[in-house]
């Protein structure tokens, strides 16, 4: 029995990822934060690592930093054409790591027209997952959060065109649809009798770049919380490694911290809120999805 799943704290770090070698991994947003903590430790674990960026200089700059076979290769998720060049330049995975996001950053737009949360976390990552999957052999993990618990689906309006634009529950709308995605991709995995898993990770509250995009007065006081509350970007990413690496992992599993309220600690299997589990939704979403992207999963 995995030491996950039984009544015993386990800790485990990165001391215990099982040894990578002959593996490939991509990881969106590997330039800084979760994902260069991600990207690194797999390296250093023998996988050969992608560092999916769209800033490629701050991403050979974190490639500097890693040891490994890692290479840099442009990836914009707020832009459908990137991500198709992307996908289209890429062989075999392994594990694709969907990490990328921005967190409660004023309005805007993507290339593509969408709210540039939804977009850039949920859409962007949809479309990869989709063009990439025919050469995903192990599995993909879907970054969501806590914050998955605020959001609400609005299927009516999901690029807020109509609503008066709240950053918060943006946000919190991309991470629940994030999670809804790695749930039904899971059961349709499962319902086509792929090996492939689909699960889930989120990183509790992690010191990362993410706080410091609002344009607000909530820069300085969530710079605040990270030196008081949060966790390093290195432990935040553990739930992340543990769900990408481990054996035991099983298809539509969410990993995050074992602290209380999840806030930090070391990962386990978690739960999510009754929204994240709504099938009618999750079926609803899958299609307006395929509509605003083109990408059909097969």
């Amino acid at each position: 029995m995995s030491l996950l799943r039984s009544s015993t704290r386990t800790r485990w770090t990165t001391a215990d990822i099982p040894d990578q070698t002959g593996r490939t991994v991509v990881v969106t947003g590997a330039n800084s934060g979760l994902g260069a903590a991600t990207a690194g430790a797999l390296a250093g674990a023998g996988a050969s690592v992608v560092l999916a960026c769209r800033n490629t200089d701050k991403g050979e700059r974190a490639a500097s930093t890693m040891t490994g076979d890692i290479i840099v290769r442009a990836l914009d998720l707020a832009d459908l054409s990137s991500v198709r060049e992307f996908a289209e330049a890429t062989g075999p995975v392994d594990v694709l790591v969907n990490n990328a996001g921005i967190m409660a950053v004023p309005q805007g737009r993507t290339a593509d027209g969408f709210e540039l949360q939804l977009g850039t976390n949920f859409l962007g990552h949809f479309a990869l997952t989709g063009l990439l999957l025919d050469r995903v052999t192990d599995r993909v993990v879907t970054l969501s959060s806590g914050a998955h618990r605020i959001g609400k689906i609005n299927l009516d309006d999901l690029n807020w065109e109509h609503r008066r634009y709240h950053r918060w529950l943006a946000y919190g709308q991309s991470k629940l649809a994030d999670l809804i995605f790695a749930y039904e991709l899971a059961r349709r995995l499962e319902t086509a009798g792929s090996s492939v898993r689909s699960v889930a990770a989120h990183p509790g509250y992690a010191a990362t770049e993410l706080q410091s995009h609002t344009d607000t007065i909530q820069d300085a006081v969530m710079g605040l919380a990270n030196k008081v509350v949060a966790q390093s970007a290195a432990d935040g990413a553990l739930p992340t490694l543990y769900a990408a690496s481990m054996p035991d992992v099983r298809n539509g599993e969410f990993y995050g911290p074992d602290g209380i309220g999840e806030v930090r600690g070391f990962p386990r299997r978690v739960d999510s809120s009754t929204a994240s589990k709504d099938i009618r939704v999750a079926e609803k979403l899958w299609a307006a999805a395929t509509e605003l992207t083109g990408v059909s999963f097969g």
